[in-house]
Order: C-alpha cells, then structure tokens, then sequence
C-alpha cells in the first residue's frame, strides 16, 4: 500500500471512530452509548471517592445508571410493545396501612371548595410508604459517609442543603426501557422450598440462576451469553405483596411495627437478595439502569454481614432501587404471554431537593 493510500486509510478510521461510539468505556466521564463496560473488579479508581465508587458520568451526574437509558436503547425496548397491553405496577397509596420501618401511614383528605361543586385531594405521606423508588440521597455509603458522586448529608439537610442529588434529576431524565422480571416466589413454591417473605431470608445469586433457568431466562449479562441487555430493568418477585393481603389485618400491623435498627437482631425482618460478593458482581455487572422488588427491603434484612446492598446500588453506583412494586398482575400477564420480558415506563415525582418518589410505573406489553 503506498503512504498515500496508507495516510487515507487511517484518516477514514479516525472518522469512522468520531461517528462511531466507543465501543468499551474507559474514559471518565463514560460514554453512555458505550457497548462494553467494566466488570466491578474492573472499575477504575476514582480520588477521593469509596473503594468500588462508579461515579463515572461526570461530576454533576446525578441520574447515575440512568444514563443507560439512551435513545437508541429505549426504541430497542420499545419493540417489547406487541399488543398493547398495560400493567401498572403500584400499590394503593393507603397499602402498606401502616409501612414498615416505623414510617407514617398514608392521610388522604378532601377539601371542599364549593359544595356539591368542586373538590380538591390533600395527601400526607412518606414517599417510602408504599411502592417508591428509593432516591440517591436515600442511604449512604456507611464507612465513607457518601451519598452518590460526592454527596454529603449537609447538601441534603441544614444552612448549606441543595439539589445534589435530588430525585427530581430523576423525573427529567425520565425512565424508560426494557424490563424482566424474575419470579422467585413461584419457584420456590414449584420447588417446595420453605419460604416465608415476612422473615429474614437470604436469596443468593445461585437461587436467582436456578429461578432464571427454570423460566427460561440466563440471568447472565450478554457480555458473557446470557439474556440481560444493558440498561434492562429487572424487577423480582418475593411475594410480600401476596403474603400482605393474605395475612390478618391485626398480624401484619403488629409485623410491620417490629423495632427497627441497623443492627443484625433489627425485628424488622424480610426476604431479599443475599449480600454476597456474587449479588454484587451480577447487579454490577449487568449493568441494569435500575433494580426493583416487591418487598420493603430490595435485600435480606436486616444484614449479617455489615453492609447493605442499598449502599453499593444507591451510593456506589447510582443505580435507583425500586420497592415495594406491585407485581402480582405482572407475574400473571407474562404467564399469559409466555414471556417475561416487557416496556416499562416510571415517572417519578418533579420534586426538587426530594429524596425518594412513589414509581407510577406501567409495564407494557
């Protein structure tokens, strides 16, 4: 090849790159449109954050995984749309009647404004009361004392409170794309496994596997063969939801109001995902753009092992976590499809400085 021509080639390369993404992220800030990413082993380190911090986006990012959610993965999830069909995934306001985790019960009033004429809704609530998505100013990294990229408790509260962070970047963002939902409580019914979502149960990465292959699903990312594109957002099924409105109303007030704390004896105690090194290698590594259960606590609790997984999916990676979602009419509309996978829209509450928001989720099929 003369030099000319050699010159030519790698000029027309150099072209082809800029209109082409990258197709691995290596350089901060991440380009979202990326098609490879780092493992968790693989994260750079990032001064003055955390061991294991992926604030990557930026250093105003504050819809952290989110960004994941780009147009062109959001027209892909779009084709998930085949006939039409609408799932809401949210619970009454007023369920749970009284929260877990000692938080105040759902007050709905009516204000007359004219009799017989016009009417207006006053509400009083916690955003974590029924199904929420629990914000990045929600919990921190608890050695460090970081909220998400650099967040402090003083830019959420007191003299210097600002909007780092705030769950409103979330509403203008918008989420939007492809979700999959994994039924637990229906293997382990399948499999007779005791299992109780009222108590203290650890669902390990292997439990999820064996769950996924008996659906039909490798809950593997597709960088290694399975079925997890990234930017999916996977929704699990432990049953709380059904176990909730089974239960007498006089037993699960009085479980709900178990003693809370962070300790490993809290009363408060609920089946969810194992805190395990393997848990977190696979919510990292899929690179979901957000995790959400049907349970009050996204992982088993109260811990046994010193951490949460709120912090490395919160703090660490700036990935929302959805709770307390109501997956009982989803569970059955994949069965009728037979598939689990589907469009999932959410509009989280516009709420500037807000640290949490009820998800006003669909699922589309």
């Amino acid at each position: 090849m003369s030099e000319y021509s050699s010159a030519a080639a790698r000029r027309l390369s150099q072209i082809g790159s800029f209109f082409r993404p990258n197709k691995r992220a290596m350089t901060i800030p991440w380009n979202p449109d990326s098609t490879e990413f780092p493992t968790r082993n693989e994260l750079p380190k990032i001064e003055g954050a955390p061991e294991g911090a992926a604030w990557v986006w930026g250093k105003d990012d504050f819809v952290g995984r989110l960004n994941l959610l780009t147009p062109s993965r959001v027209l892909a999830a779009s084709k998930e749309i085949r006939t039409g069909e609408v799932v809401p995934v949210n619970l009454p306001l007023n369920v749970p009647e009284v929260p877990a985790f000692e938080r105040e019960s759902f007050q709905h009033e009516i204000k007359t404004l004219v009799e017989n004429a016009a009417y207006d809704d006053k509400y009083s609530l916690n955003t974590q009361s029924g199904t929420q998505w629990d914000g990045f100013r929600h919990f921190c990294h608890l050695p460090s004392g970081f909220f998400y990229n650099n967040t402090r408790g003083e830019d959420i509260v007191g003299p210097n409170a600002n909007h780092k962070c705030s769950v409103h970047y979330l509403a203008e963002h918008g989420i939007a794309g492809r979700g999959i939902l994994i039924d637990y409580l229906s293997y382990v019914k399948k499999n007779g496994i005791e299992f109780n979502p009222y108590d203290h149960y650890e669902i390990s990465y292997e439990d999820l596997e064996r769950c996924g292959k008996d659906q039909g699903i490798d809950i593997r990312p597709a960088s290694k063969g399975g079925d997890i594109k990234i930017g999916d957002i996977v929704f699990i099924r432990t049953g709380f939801v059904e176990a909730y409105y089974q239960k007498p109303r006089d037993e699960r007030i009085a479980l709900a109001r178990r003693h809370s704390d962070l300790s490993a004896e809290s009363g408060q105690r609920w089946a969810g995902l194992k805190q395990e090194p393997a848990m977190l290698d696979w919510l990292h590594d899929c690179y979901f753009a957000a995790v959400a259960g049907d349970a009050p606590a996204f992982e088993a609790w109260p811990t046994q092992y010193g951490w949460y997984l709120h912090e490395h999916i919160l703090a660490l990676w700036g990935m929302p976590l959805g709770e307390m979602l109501d997956l009982e009419g989803l569970v059955k509309k994949c069965r009728e499809q037979k598939r689990w996978t589907f469009f999932f829209s959410s509009a989280p509450a516009n709420c500037p400085g807000g640290v949490s928001s009820h998800v006003n989720g669909n699922a589309i099929f």
